[in-house]
């Protein structure tokens, strides 16, 4: 490969794996294969990496772009199949997810399989559904229309979570009053803080935690060891993108982003447009492969579905679309939830390894007690979120 000369745009010369003849792992490969030896550990992850960055991709990008069409396309094939591959698909999502967290590393492979997700679903709504006639125009705008605000909302949801950018001086940063503990948080005369279970997360080391001089008793800070900077009340570090974030509700895979002050709120909406927009669309599809039938029902009776193999593959594909949707409706009941008592993941999460909160519900939802002020007025506080700070005049300050 490191022979095969090109001519770029520019009408500059390069060759094609010129980015993998400094692979050492490949070339060692190259000489195992021909004699049936086995790599050494963490070889074929190397040799990846290196394919990856010839080619300027990024290598968690491309299995969900192939593996996902193969296996909807082979479950369509016969009932056993599909119960096979739709049971195996979720618990390989899984174990990817639990080994990049055990190894603290980002990844778009969660991403790639949400938007080809979206966009393949679509492509067989509009490609096996459509055609059969039973589904008005006005309902094919009404679920793109849903599409494209979900994805907007999407869009929106992975920008700046509110990153700490720089190190906040004293008397710079106040707190809102949503912000402020209901319980008072003494500290001692070195000036570390007694309790610091809400400013070590993600691996952050205990006693990081102190009062800065002048502040009152009530309004904590935080200085982070590795960010180098103070951090208001409820702020974290995420150790999955390095920095600090206002208000660190948790890291989302699906979004490859923090979910923080600035975007929680859009997190919310795109969420919500997704459960709407997805529920429709298996509604619609339901209809058209289980005439006559409820959705409810049809989505585990439907006698007809394997009779011809358009059929069979759009009742895989809501059958596929039905366990993501269950999956993204419970993290958005949780979200709600967490709302309504006003705590974040990050925060629960804390609560419970120290045992400090109280379980509610069944344990879908943590009390930490630190900033629960009744479910209007978290809710209000919630849907102000990102918003400035009121301005206050002298005279109120006096």
């Amino acid at each position: 490969l490191c022979c095969c000369e090109y001519e770029e745009r520019r009408g500059q010369r390069s060759r094609l794996g010129s980015g993998l003849r400094d692979c050492q792992e490949l070339g060692d490969g190259c000489d195992r294969w021909p004699r049936c030896r086995p790599l050494p550990p963490g070889a074929l992850r190397a040799i990846a990496d290196a394919f990856a960055a010839a080619l300027k991709i990024n290598a968690s990008l491309v299995p969900p772009l192939l593996l996902l069409p193969v296996l909807l396309r082979v479950a369509a094939l016969h009932l056993l199949l599909a119960l096979l591959v739709l049971t195996s698909l979720p618990a390989l999502v899984l174990w990817y997810y639990y080994l990049t967290h055990r190894r603290k590393e980002r990844t778009l492979f969660f991403l790639s399989l949400g938007l080809f997700s979206l966009g393949y679903m679509y492509y067989v709504f509009l490609q096996e559904v459509v055609p059969q006639g039973r589904v008005e125009p006005a309902q094919v705008l009404t679920l793109t229309c849903g599409l494209v605000l979900m994805l907007a909302a999407l869009s929106r949801a992975k920008k700046d979570p509110g990153y700490l950018r720089s190190p906040t001086g004293k008397g710079k940063a106040h707190c809102q009053a949503m912000d402020l503990p209901s319980k008072k948080v003494t500290g001692s005369s070195n000036g570390l803080h007694g309790v610091a279970s809400l400013g070590a997360a993600n691996g952050e080391a205990r006693g990081h935690s102190r009062l800065l001089a002048g502040e009152p008793e009530g309004m904590r800070k935080d200085w982070c060891a590795r960010c180098q900077l103070v951090r208001p009340a409820r702020a974290g570090h995420c150790r999955l993108c390095g920095r600090c974030v206002r208000r660190l509700d948790h890291h989302c895979v699906w979004i490859n982003s923090c979910v923080g002050e600035q975007n929680h709120q859009a997190f919310i909406l795109a969420l919500s447009l997704f459960l709407l927009t997805s529920v429709y669309g298996i509604t619609l599809t339901l209809g058209t492969v289980c005439r006559g039938r409820m959705p409810l029902v049809a989505l585990f009776y439907c006698p007809g579905a394997y009779s011809d193999y358009s059929s069979a593959l759009s009742f895989t594909c809501v059958w596929y679309c039905a366990i993501v949707t269950a999956g993204m409706g419970y993290i958005l009941l949780i979200q709600l939830l967490n709302i309504s008592y006003n705590v974040t993941e990050r925060e629960a999460r804390l609560a419970l390894r120290d045992n400090t909160g109280r379980r509610l519900l069944g344990g879908l939802v943590v009390d930490t007690g630190h900033y629960n002020r009744g479910f209007l007025c978290n809710w209000s506080h919630f849907l102000s979120l990102g918003s400035p700070a009121p301005q206050r005049s002298a005279e109120d300050i006096v």
